[in-house]
């Protein structure tokens, strides 16, 4: 019966409840009189005007409140207020008509007794269609969880009304650290204090537990977090709150934990003043712009009112995805801003020349580069080809047509590599290192490089690995127990990039504060306890998802540095640092960086990894 109902069209189901309107405001008319004259009530003369004016009355007060816009399915506190405001604006002209008319059979206090008994009758059809049409009422559908809500604030009880209707979970309390809440109710359920979970998750009374707690620190989530990962429930946050308003939110919805929430790490608010030094109302170029991090920079760029931004990518695909994207940010963001996407690779020099001699950037964000560390391993010709030569490519042609400021995006994989990627960069960086240290070129192009380590849930990373890997049925594969990362999200990398290349005086290394490390191992095990599993293990063989290593990969390290040398130097901004590392001038580099590009023509990955042996200092060829 309900999907018949909601399968009429619109316009059937507008006059169906208009129509039961009429019907509740004849109803509520002859309850009046009935009340009011003590006895079963039959109309007559004037009696019959109220009837008449009640439907004509109502209704379009109702339309213009929005009564028959209303999804009933999905209506809660707003439309209830919004029925009482409409049916007290009906009772007041009502009660204005029967006081100016002075019908002798009509008693007066009709104008208030009818209104109110409508409003009720109102009320409660809305609150019974919402029910059954949400199939509450009659379908008998066992709930798929127990929840406990941890935040009793706004967030939580709106959460919990918007899901009141689904009839896919039960709402066992909420959990505030307010202990003016504690012990009282919500809309009759229970508040709890934190030190109740554990015994209502070990009396099976609690599966999940969702976090509403959209004001608390990065610090205190992750406090709590940790506090909840010995207990066998399965931890989420929040939806979307555009998920929440349209009322038609499912614990499917649910969102799992944000990777950040298990580091703790709380954001940096941006230097307003350098985010915009060099982007507003500046020519922008971006290489890798449909990368991980090349698609953040440029949409933290939108964001600073640039005059042009041009997205260079040699992925046709990539391309047109982030141009729509950022097509429909700069819309509301930069309206005036022109976006201009370029097909090309780095590895061109004629297309990097053109596109600089045509557009005249002001500042160029190097993002392109070949990142995953064994797929590099495996072809070091075109790793050195693409992160070095198209580096020096992109270098050379933003010199010759005057940009003011070259930025390169740079890794903690840099640093004393033990792989070809790591080597790669940290050529790139020397190439940009002897440039603006060359006489030849002082007081032109600033270079400038920023060096950071893992962006969480980028291409590659580990996090998404793991939650597919969860979603599987597992196992988690780490390579070596050792293993540890520094991790920071993109969002942030990406506004520290830019407000670090604003500090940039020429040839500076600028290094992020990447937080505390944490171990690979560590982080799976979170992951896993957190979705509400348990390890399985020799010690536990029950478990349900067990942790696999795998062994290191070839190049891989187990511990990843940021700093070649000691006592880094600190800047303006809390967490951007100089290095102070040594670099080689272009007389010295020039014909290293030649012998280099004949061993990539040829193929030659013994002589790759010789040249790279005498520039990177630290260099290890890895023999896994």
């Amino acid at each position: 019966m309900q999907s018949r109902v909601l399968a009429l069209p619109r316009a059937a189901k507008r006059l169906v409840v208009v129509a039961s309107d009429v019907f509740l405001a004849l109803l509520s008319t002859w309850l009046a009189y009935t009340l009011r004259l003590d006895t079963p009530h039959w109309p007559i003369a004037e009696q019959w005007y109220v009837y008449l004016i009640a439907p004509v009355l109502f209704i379009p007060v109702f339309v213009r409140f929005g009564l028959y816009r209303a999804i009933f399915r999905y209506t809660g506190q707003a439309a209830l207020t919004a029925t009482a405001k409409a049916v007290a604006v009906y009772g007041a002209v009502l009660s204005v008509i029967l006081f100016t008319q002075r019908w002798p059979d009509v008693p007066r206090s009709l104008g208030i007794l009818q209104p109110l008994i409508f409003f009720l009758l109102v009320g409660a059809s809305r609150a019974f269609a919402r029910f059954w049409l949400a199939g509450l009422a009659l379908s008998g559908a066992l709930p798929s969880g127990s929840f406990l809500i941890f935040g009793a604030g706004t967030a939580g009880v709106q959460t919990a009304s918007a899901l009141a209707v689904s009839g896919q979970f039960e709402l066992v309390g909420f959990v505030d650290d307010d202990a003016f809440k504690v012990g009282r109710s919500i809309n009759g359920v229970p508040v709890f204090a934190p030190q109740s979970i554990p015994d209502l998750v070990n009396r099976g009374l609690v599966t999940d537990i969702l976090l509403a707690l959209p004001s608390a620190s990065r610090a205190r989530r992750k406090e709590i977090i940790e506090s909840l990962r010995s207990l066998p429930v399965h931890i989420r946050t929040l939806p979307d709150w555009a998920d929440l308003a349209s009322g038609r939110v499912t614990t499917q919805d649910f969102q799992e934990l944000d990777i950040e929430d298990l580091l703790g790490r709380d954001p940096v608010p941006p230097n307003r003043d350098l985010l915009a030094r060099n982007l507003v109302g500046k020519s922008v170029l971006v290489t890798g712009a449909a990368g991980s991090i090349g698609s953040e920079l440029c949409r933290q760029i939108v964001q600073e009112r640039p005059r042009q931004l041009l997205l260079l990518d040699h992925s046709e695909f990539g391309l047109y995805t982030i141009h729509q994207e950022l097509l429909a940010l700069a819309a509301s963001r930069s309206p005036e801003l022109e976006l201009v996407p370029l097909l090309g690779s780095v590895t061109d020099a004629t297309r990097l020349a053109e596109i600089c001699h045509g557009y005249k950037p002001h500042t160029v964000y190097h993002a392109a580069a070949y990142k995953h560390v064994p797929l590099v391993e495996s072809n070091p010709a075109q790793g050195i080809f693409n992160n070095v030569f198209g580096t020096l490519h992109t270098a050379r042609a933003a010199l010759a047509s005057g940009v003011s400021n070259f930025v390169l995006v740079s890794t903690d994989k840099a640093v004393r590599p033990t792989n070809v990627m790591g080597a790669s960069k940290r050529m790139a960086e020397l190439v940009l290192q002897a440039l603006a240290t060359d006489a030849a070129q002082a007081g032109t192009t600033c270079f400038s490089m920023v060096r950071f380590g893992n962006v969480l849930d980028s291409s590659g990373s580990v996090v998404p690995l793991f939650r597919q890997q969860i979603a599987s049925g597992g196992p988690l594969t780490v390579t070596h127990p050792e293993v540890t990362r520094y991790f920071m999200t993109i969002s942030e990398a990406a506004q520290l990039v830019l407000q670090a290349a604003a500090m940039a005086g020429g040839g500076e290394v600028f290094v992020l504060d990447m937080g505390e490390p944490v171990k690979i191992l560590d982080l799976a095990r979170r992951m896993v306890e957190l979705s509400g599993m348990q390890l399985r293990s020799a010690d536990h063989p029950a478990g349900d998802i067990e942790i696999v290593i795998t062994g290191l990969r070839p190049g891989e390290k187990l511990y990843e540095e940021l700093l070649l040398g000691d006592n880094p130097i600190p800047t303006v901004h809390p967490r951007i640092m100089k290095a102070r590392e040594e670099g080689l001038d272009w007389a010295a580099l020039q014909p290293r960086l030649d012998a280099l590009q004949r061993a990539v023509v040829q193929s030659d990955v013994d002589a790759i990894k010789a040249v790279l042996r005498q520039c990177v200092q630290g260099y290890v060829s890895s023999t896994i």
